[in-house]
C-alpha cells in the first residue's frame, strides 16, 4: 500500500503528512445502480448475476461508511464487464454513470500517459534534461535544477515538495533530484510545463490531442466545460456538508481533471494494451523506477506479501504472486478516488467517490466485485 492509501486507511480519525482523512457522519439512503452502454458491459450470465449482487451489495456500504455516492467500472480480460451508480451526486439528485468527479490525483497517470506517447512519437526523451526548455524561476539559480529529467518526474524523484505552498510559496528542492521517492504534485506540473516548451503546444490540448479523442474520453476535461453543469458530484465533508467543487480554467497535470468511471475505464484499457506507447516502453511504465522506503513485510515470511513495490512512470508498481499490479488513488477536499490494473491478467476497477469517506468503501467494494483478492487481500493487510 502507498504512503498515502496507508495514511488514507491509518484510522478512523487521522492526519498525517499530505493526507488528512476524517471519516464523515452523513445520512444516506437512497441508491441507483445503473449500466451504461459505452463502453459496453459484457451481457453473459455471470455478468449479470455480477451487476445483482453488486446491486445488492453496495448500497449497505454506502450507508455503513456514510458515503454519499459512488461510481464503479470494473474490466475483466480487457473488457468492461461491469459498471454502477449509487447514491447521490448532491441532495436529492441520483448519481448516474454520467456523474462527473473530480479525480484528484488520478489526474497523474492520465498526464503520464500524454508525456509516454510523446516519448514513443519520439518528441520527448525520458532521460532528457529539462532545463534546457524549462526551468521555474524559483529554482533558477540552483545548480540541481540540471539533475531533473521526465523519468525523475514520472516517478516521483524531483525532491520537491507535494505542492509549493508547504515552502511558503516558493519551488525548493527538498532533498537531491534522483536521490529518493517523494510524491509530488509540483513534479507532474514541473514535467508538464517542460513539455509546454518543447513541443510547443499548451498540456491539455496535447492531452486532448494524444489521449482523450484517440481514446474516446468524451466526458473527460482539464479545465472546466459548459456539459459539466448539472452533472458534477458535489463533494462532502466530515460532517456530511456540501463542499464547493473545485473548478479551474487553468490545467492542472496532477489534479482537478473531472471524468466519469466509464471514461477511466477507457483509458484503463488502453494501459493494459499499451496503446499510443512502443512495447519497450510500455514494459518500462510497469517497471519499478524507485522503492518507496522500507518494505512492510517479507515474502519469505508473510503470505501475500508483494515480492516488490515502489513507484513505475506515473503508477504505483507491485509485483505479487507472479503478476504485475498498477494503482494509484486521489484525495481533495470532499473527494476520494482509486483505480488498479492488473497487468497481467488484463483486468481491474475504478472507484470514484465524493466524500472524504470514500478510502473506506474501496476494499468491500473490490471484495464484493470478487476480482484479484490476493491483490485486494493483500492491500487490506496493509502489505501493497
Amino acid at each position: 500500500m502507498s504512503t498515502r492509501r496507508r495514511c488514507m486507511y491509518a484510522s478512523r480519525v487521522a492526519i498525517a503528512t499530505g493526507c488528512v482523512m476524517v471519516w464523515m457522519c452523513l445520512s444516506l439512503a437512497n441508491a441507483n445502480p445503473a449500466a451504461d452502454a459505452d463502453p459496453a458491459p459484457n451481457t453473459a450470465a455471470g455478468d449479470d448475476s455480477l451487476k445483482m449482487r453488486m446491486d445488492r451489495g453496495v448500497p449497505g456500504i454506502l450507508a455503513e461508511h456514510k458515503v454519499p455516492s459512488v461510481s464503479i467500472a470494473h474490466i475483466e480480460r480487457g473488457v468492461v464487464v461491469f459498471t454502477g451508480a449509487y447514491g447521490e451526486q448532491s441532495r436529492g439528485v441520483p448519481a448516474t454513470p454520467r456523474t462527473l468527479y473530480n479525480i484528484a490525483s488520478l489526474t497523474k497517470p492520465l498526464s503520464a500517459e500524454v508525456v509516454l506517447r510523446l516519448v514513443s512519437q519520439g518528441r520527448v526523451s525520458l532521460d532528457e534534461p529539462m532545463y534546457r526548455y524549462w526551468t521555474d524561476p524559483d529554482i533558477a539559480n540552483d545548480e540541481r535544477r540540471k539533475l531533473l529529467t521526465p523519468r525523475i518526474a514520472l516517478s516521483h524523484q524531483t525532491g520537491f515538495p507535494n505542492w509549493r505552498r508547504q515552502t511558503n510559496h516558493v519551488l525548493t528542492f527538498k532533498r537531491n533530484p534522483g536521490e529518493a521517492y517523494g510524491y509530488s504534485g509540483e513534479g507532474f506540473m514541473y514535467l508538464a510545463r517542460f513539455v509546454q516548451a518543447k513541443v510547443g503546444s499548451q498540456f491539455d490540448s496535447l492531452a486532448q490531442e494524444l489521449l482523450l479523442t484517440p481514446t474516446h474520453m468524451s466526458d473527460t476535461a482539464y479545465t472546466q466545460r459548459p456539459w459539466f453543469e448539472k452533472r458534477i458530484a458535489v463533494p462532502t465533508d466530515t460532517d456530511g456538508r456540501a463542499v464547493t467543487p473545485e473548478l479551474t480554467d487553468q490545467w492542472n497535470a496532477a489534479d482537478l481533471v473531472y471524468t466519469t468511471a466509464n471514461d477511466y475505464a477507457r483509458f484503463m484499457i488502453a494501459v493494459m494494451k499499451g496503446d499510443g506507447l512502443t512495447p519497450e516502453l510500455a514494459a518500462e511504465r510497469a517497471r519499478i523506477q524507485v522503492h518507496e522506503g522500507t518494505p512492510r513485510c517479507s515474502p519469505v515470511r508473510v503470505d501475500g506479501c508483494p515480492e516488490e513495490s515502489g513507484f513505475g512512470l506515473g503508477w504505483e508498481v507491485i509485483k505479487l504472486a507472479g503478476e504485475t499490479f498498477l494503482t494509484h488513488d486521489g484525495s481533495d477536499d470532499g473527494v476520494a478516488t482509486y483505480a488498479y490494473i492488473n497487468v497481467t491478467q488484463k483486468s481491474g476497477t475504478v472507484i470514484l467517490t465524493n466524500s472524504t469517506n470514500g478510502p473506506s468503501i474501496v476494499d468491500p467494494i473490490l471484495i464484493l466485485l470478487g476480482s484479484d483478492l490476493k491483490f485486494v487481500h493483500c492491500q487490506r493487510d496493509g502489505f501493497c
